[in-house]
């Protein structure tokens, strides 16, 4: 995924508005039944090659942050938030469950895994 929404969304829609990728859906599609918009991990793109034009587009400070890239390299992390109900990942009819290991997505290589693992601001 590489982008997360945090408890400090505002669920304006601003940035579900920005996703090229169609990535986000708001609260009320949400699939973890969560009170934020939420962001398909499985479809998340980063906006490789430029600022994520979803947090551009954000008027929250600290409402999108990063999340560890969808790679099959942390597979088992979104595995694992898939089933405590952190992630709902798309299930396909034939593929199975989209995790990582199945279809991984690009990513910025120039964020830290440091400041992806503590989840930190996407704009500083």
């Amino acid at each position: 995924m590489a982008v997360k929404i945090t408890s400090l969304c505002i669920n304006c829609g601003s940035c579900i508005e920005e996703c090229p990728a169609m990535a986000i859906v708001g609260a009320e599609d949400s699939p973890i039944g969560a009170d934020i918009t939420y962001v398909k991990p499985e479809k998340c793109i980063e906006c490789e090659g430029s600022e994520p034009r979803c947090a551009a587009a954000c008027p929250s400070d600290g409402a999108i942050v990063w999340d560890l890239p969808y790679i099959a390299e942390f597979n088992d992390y979104y595995v694992d938030g898939h089933n405590k109900g952190i992630y709902k990942i798309r299930e396909h009819k034939t593929n199975g469950i989209m995790f990582p290991a199945v279809s991984p997505k690009p990513f910025q290589a120039s964020v830290s895994i440091d400041k992806r693992q503590n989840h930190a601001n996407v704009i500083e």
